[in-house]
């Protein structure tokens, strides 16, 4: 390590903490200012990446009006519902409809039942239409394209002709909506976010001659690989302005790099993503490198946002980390290993989450935290 740049680095941070009191996250913005309250914080993203937001009193007419999407985020149970529902509904109204064709015909009249028809030498618009339930049966025949063989409209209704056809355009489409919901639910991207991993904690170690926040992330799939993959970081933090409306959501953009590749990652192991500590990080004014903790009601949102290269579909992963989430003086441990009865890497997922102590690191905190005392005394 470069002890020049880590003797300038180090001088700077001393000099930045001793006026950590009387400096501000916001102090490019004269009407915030950061309030640090007691730890009772809902993280709005779970660890599992689900946003804890529940919007209230909110018209259900918005919703009707974008129906696949509705549809695509129902649970599987109240989709297959709506399906079946909506099967039946159109069923039933082409049913009333036949119905009233044949009885507007006559074909309802005693004398004119299939079972006297050979006798009376009567023409129905429909063969074998008895009453309601055959109509209903000649109605699921006709849009699902069953045909038993019983049933079946004359050329001598015209009217018939027109619904038989009429049915049969709109079977057609009611299919294509049911597939098309079908085939979105199953490859909604979010199902393949599941095999995407973030680390249980994050941890503070010294990187360079910096300090540096850093979590790991880890693509578990080895066919079906993340594409063009973006990571991202933001701080959210409670602020309180000037008129005393609370903003509990403000949020601040954290740079984070994949040693020398920036944003961009190739997942093919687990990597470490880190976020310097600077002068110029969000996370400066709020962190207390003397006691190894970081200030007020914190939470750092991370993301991975890519294209699977089986479905070229677009997916997100998230996560989120609290301030009590931050290990001080740890590093991750290594999960790689050559492969031993095979070529190639051998990656140990049950070690993902495992953290072993930074000595380096530890006594870097230890003399600012002694630099800090004095500087106060």
């Amino acid at each position: 390590m470069d002890s020049v740049h880590l003797s300038n680095y180090e001088s700077k941070m001393n000099k930045s903490i001793d006026g950590l009191e009387g400096t501000s996250l916001l102090d490019k913005h004269p009407n915030s200012r950061i309030t640090i309250r007691k730890p009772q914080y809902t993280r709005a993203v779970s660890k599992t990446g689900e946003c804890n937001v529940y919007p209230t009193k909110v018209s259900k007419r918005h919703f009707l009006k974008d129906k696949f999407t509705t549809l695509v985020d129902l649970k599987w149970r109240y989709t297959l519902a709506v399906f079946f529902a909506g099967f039946l509904a159109s069923w039933t109204i082409f049913a009333i409809l036949w119905w009233l064709i044949a009885y507007t015909r006559g074909d309802l009249e005693a004398d004119h039942l299939p079972d006297r028809q050979a006798a009376t030498g009567w023409r129905p618009c429909v063969t074998d239409i008895s009453g309601f339930t055959s109509c209903f049966l000649f109605s699921v025949e006709t849009q699902q394209t069953t045909g038993y063989g019983e049933k079946r409209p004359t050329e001598k209704c015209p009217e018939a002709v027109a619904l038989m056809c009429v049915q049969n355009v709109v079977g057609l489409m009611v299919d294509a909506f049911v597939v098309g919901v079908f085939f979105a639910k199953l490859m909604r991207p979010k199902h393949r976010a599941r095999t995407i991993r973030f680390s249980r904690d994050a941890v503070v170690v010294l990187r360079g001659n910096a300090l540096c926040l850093a979590f790991r992330l880890g693509d578990m799939r080895t066919r079906s690989r993340i594409l063009e993959a973006k990571i991202k970081a933001q701080l959210i933090t409670q602020v309180v302005h000037k008129d005393n409306r609370t903003v509990s959501n403000f949020m601040s953009k954290l740079e984070v790099s994949v040693d020398d590749c920036e944003t961009d990652a190739l997942l093919m192991w687990p990597v470490t993503v880190v976020h310097r500590i600077t002068a110029g990080s969000p996370l400066f004014d709020l962190v207390d490198f003397g006691g190894r903790r970081i200030a007020g009601e914190v939470e750092i949102v991370v993301s991975l946002e890519g294209t699977v290269e089986s479905t070229d579909q677009k997916t997100q992963a998230r996560s989120s980390y609290l301030g009590e989430e931050v290990l001080w003086g740890r590093r991750f441990e290594s999960v790689m290993s050559l492969g031993g009865d095979k070529p190639g890497y051998k990656i140990d997922y049950s070690r993902f989450d495992e953290t072993v102590k930074c000595d380096e690191t530890l006594e870097y905190l230890e003399r600012i935290g002694r630099d800090k005392c004095k500087a106060s005394n």
